[in-house]
C-alpha cells in the first residue's frame, strides 16, 4: 500500500477519497463496523446511540474537580464515518476569526481566506451559494425539512429579548439565532463516509478493513513504515510505502502515538514504551465546549417524549419514516439554536445555543415521562486546557481523558452569563405558556447557587479538539506547513487533534475541512 489511513472518520474519510481519486492505494483501518444500521441512516437515531456503546466509544473523563468530582461523558463515533455517524449532523464552521487566531499564532496557511476555499470544496449546500458557500462538493448540506414547530416559538422567545434571527451561521454574521443546516439528505444522515467513501468501496485500490483496532505504529528508526492492529482475534501488521497518516481523533490520536513512543518521554518511560521520539505537547492542549441544559415538560406531542399517546405516535412516526423517509425520525431533534454575545462589546459570540424538541438530559441517559423541550449553552472559547494520556501499555484500555472542564474561573463566568440570557428567553411567553413544569432548578438568581447548579449538571457538547496541535512553539506536534509529525519520518495526523484552539461551533465541519486540506499537502498542492 502507498498509504495507510487510521480512522475512517470526518478527516479520514475526506484523505482516503482524494488520495484513492489521485490514482494512489491506500489501506484504511477503522476500529468501529459498518455503517448501515438503522440508528445511524435515521437522523433521529444517534438518540439511541448517544448513550450506549452502539457506534460508541462512550468514554468517561477522570473525575473533574470543576464538575464537583463528577466523571464526564465522552461519546465518540467507533464505526464508519466515525463521530460523523453519531453526532447530531449540525453544519457549522466557527467564526473567521478563530482561524485568523489559528494563524496569529504562527500557522501559516490556516487563515479564514486560506481555509474558506475547504469548506466549499467539500460542501454541496442545497439552499445557500454566493461567496460564502459550495454547492458541487461530496458533502450534502441542508436546511431542516420536519422542523418542530416550537423552533418558532424559540425564535419569537429570542426577539423578546432581541437576539435577532440569522438564517445562515456559515454566511457573512455567525450572531443570531435561527435553523442549524444538517449534513442530511432524503431524510437520512449524510455522513462523512457516505460522502467521500460509498463511490469508491469497490475501488481496486482501496483496502477497507473494519473491525481493526490501531495497536501501535511500527518503526524503523524514526520512520514510520506501517501500523500494528488487532483483527478477527489476530495481532496483523500493514506496511506502507509512502506515509502513515493518524485520524484517529482528539482521543484516539494522542492514545495511539504514546503507545507507538511518541510523546512526553517520562509518561511513555512510566508504562515501559521504549521512547522513539520525546514530544512532550502529544496528549496537552485538550479543549472541549462546557455546556449547560435547561429542561422543561409541556403537554404536547409535538414534542419527543414518553407517553401512551407519544408511543402510538411512534409507530405511526416509524411507519411514516420507513414509507416516506419523512417525520420525526427524519428530524435532528436539535434543529434550531443561535451564536450570542454575553457582552455587544465583544468581536464574535461567546456563546451558542441548541435548542432541542424533546427533553435532553445527562447525554439522554436519564429519561422522563411525558413530552418537553430543551436548551443548552455552551462557552466556545473555553481558558481551561486538560489532557488525554495512556492509562497502561495496553492499547485496548480506554486512554485517561481530562478535558478540566470549568477549571477556568474566566468560563464558569461566560457560563454563568450564558445560563442567565439562556432563562431569559426560556421563561418568555411564547415558551413559558407550554411548561407544565420546569426541571431541576427553577430560576435561580444568585450567582453562587447558579454556579453549584452548572457545577452540578453540566458536562461536554461533544467537541474535543487539540491533543496534537500544530504549530511552531515547544508543545506543538505537527508542523502547519504539512501536518506532519514533528521528529518522525512518514507520519501526519489529519484530525481535530491539530486544532491549536477550539473555534466557535460544532466541530464536524472543520474537521471535514481539515481533510480537504490534509489531502493537498499530502499530495502537493
Amino acid at each position: 500500500m502507498d498509504y495507510v489511513v487510521i480512522g475512517a472518520g470526518s478527516a479520514g474519510s475526506v484523505i482516503t477519497r482524494r488520495l484513492i481519486d489521485a490514482g494512489h492505494r491506500v489501506c484504511l483501518l477503522e476500529a468501529g463496523g459498518d455503517d448501515n444500521s438503522f440508528l445511524v441512516q435515521a437522523p433521529m437515531g444517534y438518540a439511541v446511540t448517544l448513550p450506549t456503546k452502539i457506534n460508541n466509544w462512550a468514554f468517561e473523563t477522570v473525575p473533574q474537580v470543576g464538575l464537583n468530582g463528577r466523571r464526564g461523558y465522552q461519546p465518540r463515533g467507533k464505526v464508519l464515518g466515525g463521530s460523523s455517524s453519531i453526532n447530531a449532523m449540525i453544519y457549522t464552521r466557527g467564526h473567521a476569526a478563530d482561524y485568523d487566531d489559528w494563524a496569529a499564532f504562527g500557522n501559516a496557511g490556516w487563515s479564514w481566506q486560506e481555509v474558506l476555499p475547504y469548506f466549499k470544496r467539500a460542501e454541496n449546500n442545497q439552499n445557500f451559494g454566493g461567496s460564502m458557500h459550495g454547492q458541487d462538493g461530496p458533502l450534502h448540506v441542508e436546511s431542516p425539512k420536519n422542523a418542530s414547530p416550537f423552533n418558532d416559538y424559540f425564535f419569537e422567545a429570542a426577539a423578546i429579548n432581541q437576539h435577532p434571527l440569522n438564517p445562515d451561521f456559515n454566511g457573512e454574521s455567525q450572531e443570531g439565532v435561527g435553523m442549524y443546516q444538517t449534513t442530511t439528505k432524503d431524510g437520512q444522515r449524510f455522513s462523512a463516509a457516505k460522502g467521500y467513501l460509498y463511490d469508491i468501496l469497490k475501488h481496486p485500490n482501496l483496502k477497507l478493513i473494519t473491525k481493526a483496532h490501531s495497536r501501535k505504529l511500527l518503526f524503523e528508526g524514526k520512520k514510520c513504515v506501517g501500523v500494528e492492529y488487532h483483527h478477527q482475534g489476530t495481532v496483523k501488521e500493514v506496511k506502507a510505502e509512502l506515509e502513515v497518516i493518524c485520524c484517529a481523533g482528539a482521543f484516539g490520536t494522542p492514545q495511539l502515538l504514546q503507545l507507538s513512543g511518541i510523546g512526553p518521554a517520562a509518561l511513555l518511560q512510566k508504562h515501559g514504551i521504549e521512547v522513539v521520539h520525546d514530544l512532550p505537547g502529544v496528549g496537552q492542549n485538550l479543549q472541549d465546549h462546557p455546556d449547560y441544559i435547561a429542561a422543561y415538560k409541556a403537554n404536547t406531542t409535538d414534542l419527543m417524549g414518553y407517553s401512551i399517546k407519544g408511543f402510538a405516535k411512534m409507530i405511526r412516526e416509524v411507519w411514516r419514516y420507513k414509507t416516506k423517509k419523512s417525520g420525526l425520525f427524519a428530524s435532528t431533534v436539535a434543529e434550531s439554536g443561535g451564536f450570542l454575545k454575553t457582552d455587544p462589546a465583544l468581536d464574535r459570540p461567546d456563546l451558542q445555543l441548541h435548542f432541542v424538541s424533546g427533553i435532553a438530559d445527562n447525554h439522554n441517559r436519564t429519561s422522563h415521562w411525558g413530552h418537553g423541550f430543551s436548551c443548552h449553552v455552551c462557552v466556545l472559547r473555553p481558558q481551561s486546557v486538560g489532557s488525554v494520556e495512556i492509562a497502561s501499555s495496553d492499547p485496548m484500555q480506554a486512554p485517561l481523558i481530562d478535558p478540566a472542564l470549568l477549571a477556568h474561573d474566566d468560563d464558569m463566568a461566560t457560563l454563568i452569563k450564558g445560563y442567565k440570557i439562556q432563562q431569559q428567553i426560556m421563561q418568555s411567553p411564547p415558551l413559558a405558556q407550554h411548561v407544565t413544569e420546569v426541571l431541576y432548578k427553577p430560576h435561580l438568581s444568585n450567582d453562587g447557587d447558579i454556579e453549584e447548579e452548572i457545577r452540578n449538571r453540566a458536562d461536554t457538547v461533544y467537541h474535543p479538539v487539540g491533543t496534537a496541535k500544530m504549530g511552531t512553539d515547544t508543545m506543538a506536534v505537527v508542523s502547519p506547513k504539512d501536518l506532519c509529525v514533528y521528529g518522525i519520518e512518514g507520519l501526519r495526523v489529519a484530525d481535530a487533534s491539530i486544532m491549536p484552539t477550539l473555534i466557535g461551533g460544532n466541530t464536524n465541519a472543520p474537521t471535514i475541512m481539515i481533510g480537504e486540506k490534509a489531502s493537498d499537502m499530502i499530495l502537493g498542492k
